[in-house]
């Protein structure tokens, strides 16, 4: 599905180059479940960026379903991202002033899919992170958990081929932490390719792979036993 090969992510800061991503080989096929770990500033999030068209590469290929992404235009990397990426971050980003229903439709709405059907879909995919009973509140009126669930909802609700989670749990609560965790878990069994950034160690045991990254370079990779 994901060919990565010799990928590298440089910045020129002042007279020195910093270099985010080094020589970064990697493969992920459909279904896979892959955690991403390491120190602040090992360059998870840039390799998450890069894989969901946010930034590009300075040099090196990746190859999404065949196709050599750094020879995309602007236009097709935005339709890639928009059909078959979904993402979930850390602090939600639910706009304040919609629901949770119109927060879930707002993917479908940039793709230009027809209100009644954003509107049907878009329950639905509330319906499956068991927030049918919410889909009419505000993000400030629900938990932390519950916003989460809505993000994932949101980032499933296009049926994407690839789904990105930069630190998804980092801002919950043990217990809602396990919640979205289960959700996810959930969604892998069901055939979700998932890509996971995280610093805890038990939600990275919970991907079937591991790759522990250090200085920009992908330093260890394990399978988990489950």
């Amino acid at each position: 599905m994901i060919d990565l090969k010799d990928l590298w992510r440089t910045y020129h800061v002042g007279d020195s180059d910093v270099h985010a991503l080094r020589a970064v080989d990697l493969e992920i096929q459909a279904g896979d479940y892959l955690a991403v770990m390491g120190p602040s500033g090992s360059g998870k999030s840039t390799l998450l960026n890069i894989l969901g068209c946010l930034d590009r590469p300075t040099s090196g290929a990746y190859v999404f379903e065949g196709r050599e992404v750094g020879g995309l235009t602007d236009a097709e990397r935005t339709l890639l991202r928009q059909r078959q990426i979904g993402f979930i971050f850390q602090f939600f980003h639910l706009l304040p002033r919609l629901t949770a229903l119109g927060n879930v439709e707002l993917p479908m709405l940039f793709a230009g899919v027809s209100r009644s059907e954003r509107r049907r879909l878009a329950a639905a995919a509330l319906d499956s992170v068991g927030l049918t009973e919410r889909s009419h509140h505000r993000p400030d009126q629900l938990s932390g958990g519950q916003r989460q669930r809505v993000a994932i909802a949101r980032a499933v609700v296009i049926k994407p081929q690839l789904l990105l989670a930069d630190e998804p749990t980092g801002n919950l609560d043990r217990k809602a932490a396990r919640e979205v965790m289960e959700l996810l878990d959930g969604m892998n069994a069901a055939g979700q390719t998932i890509v996971l950034v995280t610093h805890d160690p038990e939600v990275g045991e919970r991907a079937r792979t591991a790759v522990r990254m250090d200085d920009g370079a992908i330093v260890e990779r394990k399978v988990n036993s489950k």
